[in-house]
């Protein structure tokens, strides 16, 4: 499908009925075309819970990070006093 690219405002869907048939959607502007939007190639990926992502707990072990308030307050704390 050929469109403008006023109608990704102005017809969406339409433009996202023609990605459900699995047909790419080329965007003109001015009559010269700009870009091009495909259909997903898989369906998207289940959602992983924070606590399965691999740097989830990577300080653990570190004895600065125990008290996670007092570290972050010292983190935000002003460098001069006043």
């Amino acid at each position: 499908m050929k469109g403008k690219l006023s109608d990704l405002h102005k017809r969406p869907k339409d433009i996202v009925s023609v990605l459900d048939r699995n047909h790419s959607v080329t965007l003109f502007y001015r009559g010269k075309a700009k870009g091009m939007i495909v259909p997903a190639s898989s369906p998207p990926e289940k959602r992983v819970s924070v606590a399965g992502h691999p740097a989830f707990g990577m300080w653990r072990d570190r004895a600065k990070m125990k008290n996670v308030r007092s570290g972050v307050a010292k983190l935000r704390k002003t460098r001069y006093s006043l």
